[in-house]
């Protein structure tokens, strides 16, 4: 097949729409596809060295007060990238801005598309600017309600994404890369160096932003004998550093090196309560790490609460102290969390992941087939 995925964000961007376009493409190669990336342009010419395939840049400036996030431009390049790669199918990532252009391309070139739906941006408008909740849903369902299927990552984001009136909707999770994230990177040097006293590391890791309430820490943080550790970077580092005076912040890390600080951690905590997945809490589980979360969104699906991890009520910083308090005091029980939670993603790699999504891609082609017959 070629397949042009349409994305908002890719590589060297780090967030969950640019890690899961990146690792469709890579896998679509491997499968022996012919995949084009069309993403918007980022400051540094050398970024796609190192692509698995062909990238297309679409000029974009940055999103203000979040000049990390890009947003693309009106361009003709969508389009024209789209037929010159003779596509059989178009796979739209996150779709908002660049991906209603090729939306509208790919009904233009009679091409089937796939919307996934990955960001809750409806919340992520009421968080920043206190409202365009319901333009944000008008603008999401003109898109997906146009594409021959909606890709959903998790049962919350299935159930929202119907209730605001989008059908033709189908289940996809995402894979996790179980041979870097695994328990035997746990690093005791750096544990001395994080905490020299012995205390228990409590980690957050992903983007430093309002709607990720890594605030809520605050509580947890005070509590004898516990280091909070919070990587990443974004708009709300500032404060949080402000808020969380005894945290080590370190900053944005990747591959093996960010494996390796999941692994040395005693505690995965993450905050935010709009994931509609929440590909951070498969990382811990990954790494033999228990989890505590917000009963909200993505992580319903992922952690079993009182066998992998804890659920806590969204925005609440006392059940977070208190989940935080129970696991410090049982380490049996953090083992036993962490090697269930290595056992329940064991399955969920990206190539097993990759191939459901060429079996949504050939069903829509088939569907289309069936129709135009």
């Amino acid at each position: 097949m070629r397949v042009v995925i349409v994305t908002e964000s890719f590589p060297p961007d780090v967030n969950g729409v640019a890690h899961c376009a990146l690792q469709t493409a890579r896998h679509l190669v491997r499968r022996g596809h012919t995949p084009l990336v069309i993403a918007p342009a980022v400051a540094d010419p050398a970024a796609d060295a190192d692509a698995p395939c062909a990238v297309v840049r679409v000029p974009s400036l940055p999103l203000p007060g979040y000049p990390q996030v890009r947003v693309a431009l009106p361009s003709r390049r969508v389009a024209a990238a789209i037929a010159a790669h003779r596509a059989d199918l178009v796979h739209l990532a996150g779709p908002f801005v660049l991906g209603v252009r090729g939306m509208t391309a790919a009904t233009r070139l009679g091409i089937p598309a796939v919307a996934v739906y990955q960001t809750d941006l409806a919340s992520y408008a009421r968080t920043y600017v206190g409202t365009g909740e319901g333009a944000a849903w008008r603008r999401l369902r003109a898109v997906h309600g146009a594409a021959d299927r909606t890709l959903a990552p998790s049962s919350a984001a299935v159930r929202d994404l119907a209730a605001h009136g989008i059908g033709r909707i189908r289940l996809w999770g995402r894979g996790v890369d179980t041979a870097r994230f695994r328990p035997g990177l746990r690093d005791e040097a750096l544990r001395g160096e994080l905490a020299p006293d012995g205390e228990l590391l409590v980690g957050y890791v992903g983007r430093l932003a309002p709607e990720k309430r890594v605030d809520l820490l605050a509580a947890a943080a005070e509590l004898p004998g516990i280091r909070v550790v919070v990587v990443g970077d974004g708009p709300s580092g500032s404060a949080l550093r402000a808020a969380l005076p005894g945290a080590r912040f370190l900053g944005r890390r990747t591959g093996d090196d960010l494996a390796r600080i999941f692994a040395s951690l005693d505690v995965f905590a993450h905050t935010g309560p709009f994931e509609t997945f929440c590909q951070t809490v498969q990382e811990a589980m990954a790494s033999g790490v228990p989890v505590i979360a917000p009963a909200a969104g993505g992580p319903l699906d992922l952690v079993d609460h009182g066998r992998t991890g804890l659920l806590v009520p969204p925005g609440d910083p006392d059940a977070l102290r208190e989940a935080v308090a129970a696991l410090a005091a049982a380490p049996e029980l953090r083992a036993a969390y962490g090697s269930a939670g290595r056992t329940a993603v064991r399955g969920r790699t990206w190539e097993a992941l990759g191939d459901e999504l060429i079996g949504h891609y050939l069903e829509v082609l088939r569907e289309r087939t069936a129709v135009a017959a």
